[in-house]
């Protein structure tokens, strides 16, 4: 190369010095387009899934998520291409977006019913809010168990902890339908706003009895979420609006597409927040903390206060039955739960089905708590926001699945298939929990993405077969006897002292039992009349089936239509 003029050599020199101090042109392009990446994520989550539900969402966020990398890059193609190598997390994104976008497009919701005037704007009010408000319950999720960890706990108290909230999500739920029907629909979303609020504070100091009671108002909000929100929903669209049935099946199929995407929007943004500040107290011995694990709960805080912000601007108020419906509702308590016993005991299908549930969803629960120790590696140190966003990718998979095959085979081949495929995860993520962390990480997370493709193919398969197997007439009293051993199972799994192994063993024994139940639930000669909703007659007894009083609606119909969970169910 020639020599270059010396005044040149200055000026080369001067540009260089200057481009330590100030970023290039195209350094700068790629810290502003970081910088609108991360502040884009929260809406678009909420906007583009009801503009395009799949495509445009997930292909946003391919392009925000690698924007951070590329702040500590030369180029966007460094950035690129460091963050979907960084390790085998971040390589499996990509495969797994584009299955979920895929699968998630050709199973989009649709309906034949023709869209009358203010059907739109109801829609995109409802699903708005409803997505900002999902949105915060799943960016505290990946980092609940991982937050309490780094404080120093030990794992019987952050077992605690994850008790205290599940119970507090189940003792509420019991009557949160009436508590809403009375206090108002539009307002105990708010309250779900402030409570969460709350929740999420709490997570900063690392003192026990402040983490103890944010779980616990954590646990009351997650019960107010998949309850309060849908019930103002279902009554505005068919008392204040009007609008058809055919359009309320479509409401929800885009309620809950919009749920999965907004899960994985979530895990990535999470992510970003994380890694974007130091974890730490305030001041030396404080046991105030912020940044790192901190910030995905300071995220949730946004997005409630916004969502407080639209539900009192674009909501209107309403109430469910009152007066005399309640009373009779109250008064056939007794008789109601006598009826679901008496059901249970006469109707071989239903006993089974609660077993089948309660395998299932125990195991599940377990599988909340335990994924996080047994994904933590030193030398690997594991991006829970992006595990969390692969998990959900995975789920949307299997609900995706569930939707493309209903026609093809039954509800309860379906689950046959699903409970082998869990107990195969379940054996393998048992053996994988035995040896050394770091040697198979990538086994242990194959087994876990192949039990969150089955959780997307059990919610709205149960579901069916819940509506088919349980009466009308009881079904409340049955689902919420359902409740029982699942919550035994839960409590005795997260409070033993068994190692992970065995608690992992003992979940693949749970599948298996579920199968054996499908299978009985499949050759089963059952006593009801054959025909969703009609109770059988009685064969002894004072009170005949068909005179039981209708209970109140259900207050956890979302998990029958796809409902997913986090950590503050548990």
């Amino acid at each position: 190369r020639r020599p270059e003029p010396l005044a040149r050599r200055d000026s080369v020199a001067r540009v260089r010095l200057q481009g330590r101090a100030r970023p290039s042109a195209c350094a700068r392009s790629h810290t502003v387009a970081g910088a609108a990446a991360r502040l884009a994520m929260p809406a678009a989550a909420t906007a583009l899934p009801m503009l395009s539900p799949s495509p445009l969402l997930l292909l946003l966020l391919l392009w925000a998520a690698p924007a951070q990398a590329a702040e500590q890059g030369s180029g966007a193609e460094e950035g690129w291409a460091a963050f979907f190598s960084r390790d085998f997390y971040h390589m499996l994104i990509l495969p797994l977006m584009l299955a979920a976008v895929v699968l998630g497009y050709l199973a989009r919701p649709s309906t034949d019913d023709e869209i009358p005037a203010g059907f739109r704007k109801f829609q995109y009010t409802y699903i708005v809010v409803w997505a900002l408000c999902v949105a915060a319950d799943w960016l505290q999720g990946p980092y609940v168990y991982a937050l309490y960890a780094a404080y120093g706990f030990e794992s019987y108290e952050i077992a605690q902890l994850f008790v205290a909230g599940f119970g507090a999500s189940l003792v509420f739920g019991s009557f949160v339908g009436t508590f809403t029907d009375k206090f108002g629909r539009k307002r105990c979303c708010i309250m779900y706003c402030i409570l969460y609020i709350a929740s999420c504070m709490t997570k900063h100091f690392k003192v026990y009895s402040i983490l103890m009671i944010g779980r616990v108002t954590g646990g009351i909000a997650t019960s107010m979420l998949f309850s309060c929100f849908e019930c103002w929903m279902v009554s505005e669209h068919m008392q204040r609006h009007n609008f058809s049935g055919g359009l309320l099946g479509y409401m929800f199929g885009m309620m809950f597409q919009v749920m999965y995407l907004v899960a994985i929007a979530s895990g990535l943004a999470g992510q970003t927040v994380a890694d974007a500040f130091t974890f730490g107290p305030i001041s030396p011995g404080s046991s105030f903390y912020t940044g790192g694990y901190c910030c995905p709960f300071d995220l949730a805080i946004g997005c409630l206060l916004v969502g407080i912000v639209l539900i009192m601007i674009l909501w209107e108020e309403n109430y469910g039955n009152q007066g005399s419906a309640e009373a009779d509702a109250t008064s056939g308590l007794v008789e109601n739960i006598r009826s679901g016993v008496s059901l249970l005991m006469v109707d071989r299908r239903a006993l089974l089905l609660g077993v089948v549930i309660s395998s299932f969803e125990g195991s599940m629960y377990a599988f909340v708590f335990n994924w996080t120790p047994a994904l933590r590696s030193e030398t690997t140190k594991p991006p829970y926001g992006v595990i969390f966003a692969l998990f959900m990718m995975a789920c949307m998979c299997g609900a995706s699945t569930s939707t493309l095959t209903g026609e093809l085979a039954k509800t309860t081949h379906r689950l046959l298939a699903t409970f082998a495929a869990g107990f195969i995860a379940f054996a393998i993520a048992s053996q994988a929990a035995y040896r050394t962390y770091g040697e198979n990480l990538g086994l242990s997370l194959s087994a876990f993405l192949l039990f969150e493709f089955c959780c997307g193919v059990y919610f709205p398969s149960v579901g069916v077969l819940k509506s088919e197997v349980v009466p009308e007439q009881v079904r409340g009293t049955v689902y919420n006897l359902y409740r029982v051993p699942l919550n035994t199972i839960v409590v005795s799994l997260l409070l033993s002292s068994i190692s992970m192994a065995t608690c992992f063993k003992l979940n693949a024994l749970l599948l298996l039992t579920a199968l054996v139940c499908m299978a009985g639930i499949v050759y089963a000669s059952s006593m009801t009349s054959g025909v969703a909703g009609v109770v059988p007659k009685e064969k002894s007894g004072n009170v005949p089936y068909d005179e039981v009083p209708k209970v109140a609606e259900d207050t956890e119909m979302a998990s029958i239509l796809g409902r997913r969970r986090t950590n503050d169910d548990v």
